[in-house]
């Protein structure tokens, strides 16, 4: 784990045993939170995994189910969230579930817990990864830096050979490869991945279809009444490195595939990546020309009032992968908190 999430696991400790957070919730303006979440896995994950953030265990994911019921919090739709959030006085405060890019564990894993809770939730797809082709690039340099003693990595004009023998070596060529690819234009980063690919003999397309549901698996999730389906773009693009009609056809087009196939059009979105780099006031407003009633970013923060008259950059609170302590829900459930955070880090 690196120095931040270090820092960060230390103010969460801080904050639980200060016990806070209760406090926090009690006087906060803030009504509600949207949690975000990729993968539900049971196994552990190996030493050399970058990508273990976005993946939680089950029994982590029914236990945060609880302890929201505990603390008095309601699990609602995005639909019903946002109701809420436009009520002229505050009710009772709520937690959205949300999941992003319809991975087949979702499926196995989630699934079944969610059912089990009676427990609304959000399933963002981007359409080309259901149809077996997308890119899920971070993954994909994972798993090839896993396999390899040492990697070629291009850099400036010139050809590096990384030595990737040890974790530390791995994780510090993953690191190097994967801010070099999201400082790319997108044509040239997935120029960049299919050349990487080629090199180690890695099929960009079977690790898709092996990791995310096809559309049978999709319909199956979508017909549960807890389910509503978001649009999440075709590609999985960062939408702001892309040029504005470009970016307007991934939003549009993915709504349309939606339909098409699941027989209704989405009216919630999420950016791809959902950062500041990837997604900003040119994205919000096409979100809103779009006529979408929601979208959501990954940056940090509580939902207020306020919202109800922007709802097209929603914050989102990650369920991390390297948070999974149970102390730290009350932390995770606590919106203004990471206002505070979001503030900070933009």
């Amino acid at each position: 784990m690196s120095a931040k999430y270090a820092t960060i696991r230390a103010i969460f400790e801080l904050l639980w045993l200060s016990r806070l957070p209760s406090l926090v919730r009690a006087l906060s303006a803030s009504r509600g939170v949207i949690f975000t979440l990729h993968r539900v896995l049971p196994d552990e994950p190996a030493d050399f995994s970058p990508n273990a953030i976005l993946q939680v265990r089950p029994d982590y994911l029914e236990y945060v189910i609880e302890r929201l019921r505990d603390l008095d919090l309601d699990i609602v739709s995005l639909d019903e969230a946002l109701e809420r959030l436009g009520a002229p006085h505050p009710g009772r405060r709520f937690v959205v579930l949300t999941l992003d890019d319809a991975y087949k564990d979702n499926l196995e894993f989630a699934l079944p817990i969610l059912r089990r809770q009676a427990a609304p939730f959000t399933l963002y797809v981007p359409t080309a990864f259901v149809d077996g082709v997308g890119e899920i690039w971070w993954q994909a340099i994972e798993d090839i830096i896993a396999r390899q003693e040492a990697i070629t990595m291009n850099t400036g004009g010139e050809t590096d050979y990384v030595d990737t023998r040890t974790t530390s070596e791995k994780k510090e060529a993953f690191r190097a490869l994967y801010w070099q690819m999201r400082r790319m234009p997108e044509t040239d980063r997935l120029a960049l991945l299919h050349s990487f690919a080629a090199a180690y003999g890695y099929d960009l397309d079977g690790q898709c279809r092996d990791l995310i549901m096809d559309w049978q698996e999709l319909r199956q999730f979508a017909e549960d009444p807890l389910c509503t389906i978001g649009a999440h773009t075709v590609h999985h693009y960062e939408l702001a490195k892309l040029p504005v009609d470009q970016a307007r056809h991934e939003m549009t087009q993915s709504a349309d595939i939606l339909l098409a196939q699941l027989g209704r059009r989405p009216v919630h979105f999420s950016y791809p990546l959902g950062g500041p780099l990837s997604a900003g006031q040119r994205e919000f407003d096409l979100a809103r020309e779009l006529s979408f009633r929601s979208a959501v970013t990954t940056r940090p923060g509580g939902l207020y009032a306020r919202h109800a008259q922007n709802p097209h950059a929603l914050p989102r609170i990650s369920l991390n992968g390297y948070f999974q302590s149970r102390r730290y829900v009350d932390v995770f459930a606590t919106g203004a908190i990471f206002s505070a955070i979001g503030k900070l880090v933009g």
